[in-house]
């Protein structure tokens, strides 16, 4: 994994390094192998994140096909900062 420093911007390099850790994965791999885990929990939390992403895959499907209404767009208060 790379990530260029611009402008000798090195807290911006970190917050890119971080972003790209997280979509990755990797924080939650740490987590994960901090301690053991046994192989009974291992398959349940393994079927629980399918049964998800088979959720997640079939709500995007009906989305797409017009089943379900598209999810609402966020929108920014004019004039408040977000959080």
């Amino acid at each position: 994994m790379q990530v260029f420093v611009r402008d000798n911007n090195v807290d911006q390099a970190l917050r890119a390094l971080k972003k790209k850790l997280q979509r990755e994965g990797v924080f939650r791999e740490m987590k994960a192998r901090s301690a053991y885990e046994k192989p009974s929990e291992k398959r349940a939390r393994e079927k629980s994140e399918a049964v998800r992403r088979a959720r997640k895959q079939a709500r995007k499907q009906a989305q797409r096909e017009g089943l379900l209404p598209a999810p609402k767009k966020k929108t920014l208060a004019r004039g408040r900062p977000s959080h």
